[in-house]
């Protein structure tokens, strides 16, 4: 016996103090978590989350200077037997029929404020509440002030009923007490389905060996080594082992000083919610591993999205027309001018995909609804498809499950939003052809200039030609050497025209050329929005949304 008294001593010294604020903070990581993780999850992997955190609150909330202390056990392991000893009253039925149990049963030990409340939420009924106070007993249960004892139906019931009560209780709990006895204390079930599951409390568990009366005296310490055994099997070492006699009053001494023990430090409700955030913690560890990206997905497959949205928006296109729609207005602006008129006849190639060109910060109304650009063919979708499954798993590469999967989702999710998006994009985008560079208006100028020279000199010799013809004395023709002027200036006038196109050609296929690669770099800035927009964002938001998860449930794992 004193082996197994130091033994539970030693127990004792082990276990530390829940600072309650400590624990507050545990279950508000745990909170993060949820929020984070809520809609990214499947629902099943958080129940237990869920469940803890609502649990822990309500317990909280309520009284904090009542113990509620669960003897558990099976048929026949005189449990009951043992309540009743230890309120010293015949509170819970005891009797040869089984089950003998069905409900719960609980007794309180001084006053019942704070512990009516907290009976309601347990869930026992009015009729099966009992206070432990008689003016008898003077100072002798002073120190269980605070205790409510909990007499549990029996685990092993034949009724369904029983031990889904039993389960609901347990997790209600502060304290467990499992009540063994010689005969089925290596029984599997309690082990496999009880004692093994609570590993992670053994701060509140506590383990009877009762009707020790029944071995003998030389046996006793042998059940007790072999007891000791399973329960470190079972995860449970440490924990405090104790053998009770329920009709004896000197054999609950043990069982006695341990409750008073746990009724004065008012430590097992924290204890055991701990005990429910260490679960849970070890529940959730497999969704979260590596350290998240801490900056916005811009890698090659980023890249790659880009280009094939651009494919898909018909850049190619818009920028081939650019090029062409800058040919065709600056030769309509510096060409001659005789022709200028009968160029514009010919179709202008961004009107003809009606865009104009317009300034992305005009008002939504002043904007084309939707262009003409081709629509994307086949292969165009299927290289964005690819382009965003690759963005999608560069970004959830090393991520545990769900994490990848809810990647996946995000990158996907506005993919159907993506062709008007597009659209839209290449129609607001400022494509630089709204504006006519200067130098076209000094060719112009120049072209009007040799024009009306030429002109002149037509007019000139056509006058000459006239009075010939009516036999009116003839003009005067100046000569340039041996060239009259009227001829010079006509000639002179084609000639320049023609020598300023000849200049002016390369000119323009340079600009033009310019032109497209500017419209270009812009298109394919308002493309990338778009991908960002609709592709990165919401797979940046579940890389955050996992980087706070993670930390939460790091936060919720420091004790």
């Amino acid at each position: 016996m004193s082996n197994i008294v130091g033994r539970m001593r030693e127990a004792m010294r082990g276990e530390q103090r829940v600072d309650p604020d400590t624990l507050i903070a545990r279950l508000t990581a745990i909170q993060r978590f949820l929020g984070a993780a809520d809609g990214d999850v499947p629902d099943a992997q958080l129940v237990a989350a869920h469940t803890v955190v609502e649990r822990a609150g309500d317990r909280l909330a309520l009284s904090g200077r009542h113990t509620v202390v669960a003897l558990a056990g099976a048929t026949g392991s005189g449990k009951s037997s043992l309540f009743n000893s230890l309120a010293r009253l015949d509170l819970s039925p005891v009797g040869v029929r089984r089950p003998t149990t069905g409900v719960a049963h609980a007794c309180v030990w001084g006053p019942l404020d704070g512990a009516v409340r907290l009976l309601d939420w347990v869930g026992v009924l009015p009729r099966h509440r009992f206070v432990r106070e008689s003016p008898l007993d003077g100072d002798d249960e002073s120190n269980l002030h605070g205790l409510v004892l909990l007499d549990l139906p029996d685990f092993d019931s034949v009724q369904h009923g029983h031990r889904l009560e039993v389960d609901r209780l347990l997790g209600l709990v502060d304290l467990v007490v499992w009540v063994v006895d010689p005969q089925k204390y290596a029984d599997r079930v309690i082990h496999t389905s009880y004692l093994r599951e609570f590993h992670r409390h053994k701060d509140v568990t506590v383990v009877v060996l009762n009707q020790a009366d029944r071995l003998h005296p030389t046996e006793l310490p042998k059940v007790l080594d072999d007891l000791r055994r399973l329960l470190d099997a079972d995860g449970l070492g440490g924990v405090p082992l104790l053998p009770t006699v329920a009709v004896d009053p000197n054999g609950l001494d043990g069982l006695r000083a341990e409750l008073e023990r746990t009724v004065a430090e008012r430590q097992a409700a924290l204890r055991r919610l701990s005990g429910d955030v260490d679960a849970v913690v070890a529940d959730l560890e497999p969704l979260v591993g590596p350290e998240p990206p801490r900056t916005r997905p811009g890698d090659a497959s980023a890249q790659e999205l880009t280009r094939a949205l651009a494919g898909a928006a018909g850049v190619p296109t818009v920028a081939a027309a650019v090029e062409g729609a800058y040919r065709h207005r600056a030769v309509s602006n510096t060409g001659w001018p005789m022709l200028r008129s009968w160029r514009k006849l010919r179709p202008d190639p961004l009107r003809r995909l009606h865009l104009p060109g317009r300034d992305p910060d005009a008002p939504a109304e002043s904007l084309v609804a939707a262009t003409s650009v081709p629509d994307p063919t086949a292969a165009q979708r299927s290289a964005v498809t690819l382009a965003i499954r690759a963005v999608a798993d560069r970004s959830g590469a090393g991520l545990p499950a769900p994490w990848p999967a809810a990647v996946t989702a995000a990158a996907r999710a506005r993919q159907a939003d993506l062709p008007g998006a597009l659209d839209h994009a290449v129609a607001a985008t400022d494509l630089g052809m709204d504006r006519r560079p200067a130098w076209w208006r000094v060719v112009g100028v120049l072209q009007w200039v040799v024009t009306l020279a030429a002109l002149a000199g037509l007019a000139w010799l056509v006058l000459g030609y006239a009075l010939r013809l009516l036999g009116l004395p003839e003009l005067e023709h100046p000569t340039l050497g041996v060239v009259p002027w009227p001829t010079v200036l006509l000639l002179g006038g084609l000639l320049a025209g023609l020598l300023i196109a000849a200049v002016t050609r390369p000119v323009v296929g340079w600009a033009a050329r310019r032109a497209r690669r500017r419209a270009e770099d812009r298109l394919l800035t308002s493309v990338g929005s778009v991908g960002e927009k609709y592709v990165l964002d919401p797979v940046w938001a579940v890389l955050a949304r996992y980087g706070t998860a993670r930390d939460a449930l790091r936060e919720a794992g420091r004790r």
